[in-house]
């Protein structure tokens, strides 16, 4: 069972639980009106801690006192939150994922929480409190035969005024929804290749499809090849798990809708093929399958995908491209979307350009990525648009095919956005390389080390915001 997400008409001074969360700003010498409520209920022993602990409010400091009864919360925790001037969306949710997390160490159960953020929307305010909570508290244990039993079980949001109760449920709904969704990719990601296969993913889309009441349609190998995806097959020949084209669609009601298709690469595993990666690099490749098995494609093979165009095979290590194309070409002509976004931990060249905490954005529809890159900037994920340069397709040349799946190295990230181009064809495209942000090997503000979920509440928020200008 997770963990509930709550809304108490209250002042903070009546607020109860293990643990009050409250934040405190940088920069200001004096005790914000509500803390300094509580400072006068605990006879000045929140201020005096505060001194002691050299709490300046630096974003994410945490300092916390007991409250010897003197209120209904058995300890406040204040966590800063940076400068007031400077305070956004993704200040809050850091601030809320670390106190969280402190107050889970501290063996709390329940947390109440001041709507923290104040100067932002109370509905804005709510979800990003929601999303740190839950991202922040996010574990991946189920392998484990001792698991953490320290879980917050339910997070009390508390604000005095009851006009924003309907504003602030309606936020932390909405946070615990995007959080969801984007702790069900980290599961995704973080399940071992041996758990997770092609058969796997599909029995996943099935119970997203009954829970969500959305169509499916899942293509195997015959399916594939009547559809003529060359390309898609080519990477999968060499593993024993069969392939699994998987399709969801959302179809709300009403007329006038956009319809934007989401792509995928849905690779399982990824060995590198024959062209086989090193020990290392191939450790944590259940974040991105190829096989090198005696039936797996081979450099220099030429394969077609969906839209007729030849691929010569320079480098089967580029695989993803490869069954994106097939995917793109099929969305292109099946669904007929008015824009599509990719999503694909595509190449270690944008790790080399952006670092693991920056994803790459190629489009060949300026308006579509800036809407994207805007919906990022909301979300708290960061991407850096990168140039497709027209004269770059020169380096995908091939002698015997269309195209090569690869180029060389320098600028591998934008060959590979010029490579999924031509499989968009004139239908408005985004391309998101997330090869350096899906996966993380530290713990960073808003999870664990794993699986990251990147993308998805960038996705989900771009989602929302269009459906609302319809």
């Amino acid at each position: 069972m997770g963990m509930r997400l709550t809304f108490h008409a209250r002042s903070l001074l009546q607020a109860d639980g293990d643990v009050l969360v409250v934040g405190g700003y940088a920069e200001e010498k004096r005790l914000a009106p509500p803390m300094a409520a509580l400072d006068r209920a605990l006879k000045g022993l929140l201020s005096e801690v505060l001194r002691a602990e050299k709490f300046t409010g630096k974003p994410e400091q945490i300092a916390y006192v007991h409250t010897a009864g003197r209120l209904p919360a058995k300890r406040v925790l204040v966590v800063g939150l940076g400068k007031r001037k400077e305070l956004d969306a993704e200040r809050v949710r850091r601030a809320t994922a670390a106190a969280l997390r402190r107050a889970r160490d501290l063996g709390a159960r329940i947390v109440s929480a001041a709507l923290l953020g104040d100067g932002l929307a109370p509905k804005v305010r709510a979800q990003a409190l929601a999303e740190g909570a839950l991202l922040g508290a996010y574990t991946f244990d189920r392998y484990k035969r001792e698991k953490n039993d320290k879980a917050v079980e339910e997070l009390r949001v508390v604000d005095p005024q009851r006009r924003l109760e309907a504003l602030i449920k309606e936020g932390l709904s909405l946070g615990e929804l995007f959080a969801d969704a984007a702790c069900f990719a980290r599961d995704l990601v973080n399940e071992p290749a041996n758990q997770l296969t092609p058969t796997y993913l599909a029995k996943v889309a099935t119970q997203i499809a009954k829970d969500g009441k959305l169509k499916l349609k899942i293509y195997d190998r015959g399916d594939c090849q009547k559809l003529g995806m060359g390309a898609y097959l080519g990477v999968a020949q060499g593993s024993e798990e069969p392939p699994k084209f998987i399709h969801l669609t959302y179809a709300p009601r009403g007329r006038g809708r956009r319809k934007i298709a989401i792509v995928g690469k849905g690779i399982t595993f990824d060995s590198g093929g024959l062209d086989l990666k090193t020990a290392d690099g191939m450790l944590r490749m259940k974040d991105d399958m190829s096989g090198p098995s005696g039936t797996a494609q081979r450099p220099g093979d030429i394969v077609r995908a969906m839209n007729g165009a030849t691929i010569e095979i320079g480098n089967t290590d580029a695989e993803g491209r490869l069954t994106l194309a097939d995917a793109l070409a099929y969305a292109v002509k099946e669904v007929k979307p008015q824009e599509v976004i990719d999503l694909a931990t595509l190449t270690g060249a944008i790790v080399v350009a952006l670092g693991n905490l920056c994803s790459g954005v190629m489009w060949n529809d300026r308006p579509l990525a800036d809407r994207v890159l805007a919906a990022a900037e909301a979300a708290g994920e960061r991407m850096w648009p990168m140039p497709l340069i027209d004269e770059y397709k020169e380096l995908l040349k091939s002698d015997v095919a269309d195209l090569n799946n690869v180029g060389p190295r320098g600028g591998g990230a934008l060959t590979a956005g010029i490579f999924l181009r031509e499989f968009a064809g004139s239908v408005p495209w985004v391309h998101l390389d997330i090869a350096g942000t899906a996966f993380t090997e530290k713990d960073l503000p808003l999870g664990p080390k794993g699986g990251t979920g990147v993308g998805v509440r960038t996705v989900l928020t771009y989602l929302m915001t269009q459906a609302g200008s319809r």
